[in-house]
């Protein structure tokens, strides 16, 4: 059967399936126009399965996020723009202040995402997670004393902390939660205890702070989950010897939790395919999207029921941080300043 041969009553069908659409999708909405900056091959078999559940066509546009942001905004009223999906909620919180998503009320969203990953006003919606937790030399053991974020800028602890940029949004989000937790005087003495305790200059992406832990050239390492489980589960020897040499410390739990982050998406307030976006939403949200999510890209699901993949859960279980992801995400330039100012580069 051809795209163009699925009627409106064969959408709703096939999606009611999957748990989806709580709109009516048009049988004119034949493609959903999507521009994303996850760029994760696993990703294509998300939009593969919402084409043969629905007959809608995915059609992909992929690049940075802050320049598909700044796309959507040029081409205004004619842009074909019908969902922006990207990582980590500093960027959704960027495109909510360009005025590029629209606000939505889905009674599947709202039930099946947690209220803590998802925009209040419904701009936005989280559908996996990754916790930025402290990894650390097995071989070595947890420096004493360390348990939470901030036991990071511990006297302790110099020259020991390899991390990325502070300009790398995961750092910004993380440090927008320590100032919705501490304030702005607290997180700017953390920073600058962090910058004394690192081991070299920050560089390179997460993968390459967990390979300096492996090689000794720092004793721990600030990071997100799904890079550690993805060298675990590598096809390559190497990478798995990596990961082998590497333990993961749950910050916070005796508190507020680990901080967590988001991948998400919203609908562009000029979508010319509205229904089906909303449908593409509602679908990311079901219990199929959501093990793609999670064995895929080794990412942890929004939704809860839904396994985990065996490398991620071999990690344990762990409280989560509940501040909602927009209050971190707006705390991003704050954050950043402190940051800076701390000298962290």
């Amino acid at each position: 059967m051809s795209v163009r041969s699925v009627g409106a009553a064969r959408l709703l069908t096939l999606a009611a399936a999957l748990g989806i659409a709580a709109a009516p999708i048009a049988a004119e909405a034949q493609e959903v126009n999507l521009y994303s900056a996850r760029h994760y091959d696993t990703d294509r078999e998300l939009y593969d399965a919402f084409t043969r559940a629905t007959g809608t066509r995915v059609r992909l546009i992929e690049g940075d996020a802050d320049q598909l942001i700044e796309r959507i905004r040029n081409e205004g009223a004619n842009s074909p723009a019908d969902v922006l999906i990207t990582v980590d909620a500093a960027r959704l919180w960027r495109a909510q202040q360009a005025g590029i998503l629209a606000p939505l009320r889905s009674q599947v969203l709202e039930s099946r995402v947690p209220a803590a990953f998802r925009d209040p006003e419904g701009h936005w919606f989280g559908f996996s997670k990754r916790a930025r937790v402290i990894m650390y030399d097995k071989s070595r053991g947890l420096p004493q004393g360390l348990a939470r974020y901030e036991d990071l800028a511990g006297e302790s602890l110099r020259r020991t902390i390899c991390v990325r940029a502070a300009n790398q949004v995961y750092n910004i989000s993380l440090a927008g939660a320590m100032l919705a937790a501490n304030g702005p005087a607290a997180t700017e003495s953390w920073a600058r205890g962090l910058v004394a305790n690192m081991a070299r200059p920050p560089q390179g992406g997460d993968t390459p702070q967990i390979q300096a832990v492996a090689a000794g050239q720092c004793r721990i390492a600030i990071a997100n989950t799904y890079y550690l489980a993805r060298l675990a589960a590598s096809s390559n020897a190497a990478e798995r010897a990596v990961a082998e040499k590497i333990g993961v410390l749950f910050p916070n739990q005796g508190d507020r939790g680990t901080h967590v982050n988001i991948s998400g998406a919203g609908i562009v307030r000029t979508a010319p395919n509205r229904a089906a976006a909303l449908a593409f939403l509602e679908y990311l949200a079901s219990p199929a999207a959501q093990a793609l999510f999670a064995n895929g890209n080794f990412e942890y699901p929004v939704v809860a029921g839904v396994a985990i993949h065996p490398a991620l859960a071999a990690y344990g279980q762990f409280k989560e941080d509940q501040l909602n992801a927009a209050t971190y995400g707006a705390n991003g330039p704050q954050a950043l300043q402190i940051m800076q100012r701390a000298g962290w580069r």
